[in-house]
């Protein structure tokens, strides 16, 4: 295990029942580590089991074989409790749907998983600002989910996954529901603060722009992670 080393998954696999009783195989041994300061982009076939592999590597779903190691941590053999624990402190998360409370400000939205962690109202408030400052929402930081774009709400989402000082960021098709200007922008910021706060970062996505700007790109198909023909899998 590399000190720059953010997150890893050895020999992962991942199965279901089905509705009629058979087996799905839906993650066949997957083996990926993702360094500081690099972002992964997977992509693949709807269905294929992306998002699967990005909850196990987050930590909100177990494999049923192979294990997960966050920033030198080991998932396995941990209370439930000692899992949410080390994925607040490790794993930052950006969804499709920026999921923000709407009775909240874009400053109340980020300050929230400071506030849980145990951080005073005075020190979640500074940190919240800085990382609202830094998604270029300094001006907007009062308002209402409602009262912001598209893409200004998944920046705030952005802000939000930053919080606890995470060591990888993991998005699930951040760009698909906005147009190609906000995507851009948001393409354009999350390689930024994967560089500049030298964290790693893993992306699910269909988009080829977000994909051709990461340092590798890896297909899932069959249950496994190919780089060879990766590119080809962009849809």
């Amino acid at each position: 295990m590399s000190g720059l080393t953010v997150v890893e998954g050895h020999d992962l696999h991942k199965s279901y029942v089905g509705g009629d009783g058979s087996t799905i195989n839906v993650l066949s041994g997957v083996n990926l580590a993702v360094s500081r300061g690099e972002i992964v982009a997977i992509v693949g076939a709807s269905g294929a089991g992306k998002s699967t592999l990005l909850h196990i590597l987050g930590a909100l779903e177990a494999p049923s074989k192979g294990y997960v190691v966050l920033a030198g941590e080991p998932v396995h053999g941990r209370s439930d409790d000692e899992v949410a624990a080390l994925r607040n402190r490790r794993v930052g998360f950006v969804f499709q749907f920026h999921h923000l409370l709407r009775e909240f400000t874009a400053l109340e939205n980020v300050m929230m998983p400071l506030r849980i962690g145990g951080r005073s109202h005075s020190e979640a408030r500074c940190r919240a600002e800085e990382l609202l400052a830094r998604v270029r929402l300094s001006g907007r930081m009062h308002h209402r989910p409602a009262q912001l774009s598209g893409g200004e709400q998944q920046r705030t989402a952005v802000a939000r996954a930053l919080a606890m000082d995470p060591a990888v960021l993991l998005a699930d098709e951040p760009s698909g529901n906005l147009d190609q200007a906000q995507g851009q922008d948001l393409h354009d910021l999350l390689v930024e603060v994967t560089n500049d706060l030298e964290i790693g970062a893993v992306v699910v996505t269909h988009n080829q722009a977000l994909a051709a700007r990461a340092n590798r790109v890896l297909l899932l198909a069959d249950g496994r992670l190919d780089e060879t023909h990766a590119r080809e899998g962009v849809a």
